[in-house]
């Protein structure tokens, strides 16, 4: 069984057959979907989608980095910081820093990050946080927080040091398709990190595996992941999916 801690399974690349990719994803062995926030125009097709699917689906709250834009950040963090005050959410997130796209909004994406980690730490949550082309603008958050923070560093694509910072900081990585790449360089290091550390995760409808790379990804492909860390780690796919899916319980604090 596996929890694919990471899919935007209410992206409208999923409108034309979202309840056939669940339904396809269950039988491939993927019992929960966490979906990550993006910001406040897909906010009602995620929350929509999560109350049809209770106790299977489970959202998360935040302002993607991408999104962080100069005229309408602050009114974006407004609406967030609105929803956690009135319910409960498994995680903040997806939060963080992306330079990949604009570097110019460097110091609000910064500030944004800081703040949703400030949330999550108030309220107890863990956070997601994605990271492009931004290691050293990212740590540089995380470390100024000087105490440890729960959650998953979303798509590792870091160094083995790298990795080994994020853990040091109370964070598991999120392992997905990345590591079926032969290009991916975290499966060369990946047997050094204890599986301990290592949760699942698709990024669908993008980033799809080895042997289906190219096409739009989704929950179903994820024990194509489980299968490499199978193999990176030298143990049985039972025991992949025993341990990480422990793991994203314990991250994001639900029970089975």
């Amino acid at each position: 069984m596996y929890i694919d801690t990471h899919t935007h399974l209410y992206s409208s690349a999923f409108d034309e057959d979202r309840e056939q990719i669940i339904e396809k994803a269950q039988k491939a062995g993927v019992q929960k979907f966490f979906l990550p926030a993006i910001d406040s125009s897909t906010h009602e097709a995620m929350l929509n989608l999560e109350k049809k699917y209770p106790h299977t689906v489970f959202a998360m709250m935040g302002l993607h980095p991408v999104d962080v834009k100069f005229d309408t950040y602050k009114k974006e963090l407004s609406i967030v910081e609105n929803y956690i005050q009135q319910r409960d959410f498994i995680a903040i997130g997806e939060i963080g820093i992306d330079l990949y796209w604009d570097s110019s909004t460097l110091e609000i994406q910064q500030e944004a990050f800081s703040q949703q980690i400030d949330w999550a730490l108030e309220k107890n949550w863990p956070i997601v946080i994605h990271c492009r082309d931004a290691f050293d603008e990212v740590f540089e958050v995380l470390d100024h927080k000087n105490q440890k923070i729960n959650g998953v560093f979303h798509c590792f694509t870091g160094t083995e040091n790298q990795a080994l910072h994020a853990i040091d900081l109370g964070l598991k990585l999120g392992i997905g398709g990345v590591a079926t790449f032969k290009n991916g360089k975290i499966d060369q290091f990946l047997n050094q990190i204890d599986i301990q550390n290592i949760v699942l995760e698709t990024d669908s409808p993008y980033l799809a595996p080895v042997p289906v790379r190219g096409r739009r990804n989704d929950s179903s492909f994820l024990p194509y992941i489980a299968e490499k860390l199978a193999e990176i780690y030298g143990i049985s796919l039972a025991e992949i999916g025993r341990i990480t899916t422990q793991n994203a319980l314990e991250v994001f604090q639900i029970q089975r």
